[in-house]
C-alpha cells in the first residue's frame, strides 16, 4: 500500500509538512514552486502597553509581549501556508522568520519559505 502526503483537508498543509531544513524526511521534492510568504503587521494597544510596562517593573518574562509575538508569528506562518496552497504546494521547506519595526509600536512579522510538491520516497 502506498503512503500518501498527509493533508488536513483537500487544500490544507499540515505543520508536519513544513521544515526549516531544505528537505522533509521520508519525502522527495518533485517540484519547486518558489518563495511563499505570510506577513502580518501588529501594533500594541495602549492597554497592553500599560500592562507590559507594569510587568517590566518586576522583571522577568513580559507575558503580554510574549503572547503578542507568538500570535504574530502564528498568523504569519498560517498566511504563508495559505500562499503555498494557492501555488499548488503540499509542503513548505526552508522556513524563516523576519521582523521589523515599521514605526514606533508597529511591527511587521514575515514568515517565508519555499513551496514545494513532495512525494513519499
Amino acid at each position: 500500500m502506498s503512503r500518501s502526503v498527509p493533508v488536513l483537508s483537500e487544500r490544507r498543509i499540515l505543520h508536519e509538512m513544513t521544515s526549516t531544513a531544505f528537505t522533509l524526511a521520508g519525502y522527495q521534492v518533485v517540484k519547486d514552486l518558489g518563495v511563499v510568504m505570510g506577513i502580518t503587521v501588529r501594533s500594541r494597544s495602549i492597554f497592553g502597553l500599560i500592562g507590559a510596562s507594569l510587568q517590566t517593573l518586576r522583571g522577568g518574562n513580559i507575558q503580554l509581549f510574549t503572547e503578542l509575538c507568538n500570535k504574530a508569528r502564528a498568523e504569519a506562518f498560517e498566511l504563508m501556508l495559505e500562499h503555498a496552497e494557492q501555488h499548488g504546494g503540499n509542503a513548505v521547506i526552508g522556513i524563516r522568520y523576519d521582523a521589523n519595526e515599521v514605526m514606533q509600536g508597529v511591527t511587521e512579522v514575515l514568515c517565508y519559505g519555499t513551496a514545494v510538491q513532495v512525494e513519499p520516497e
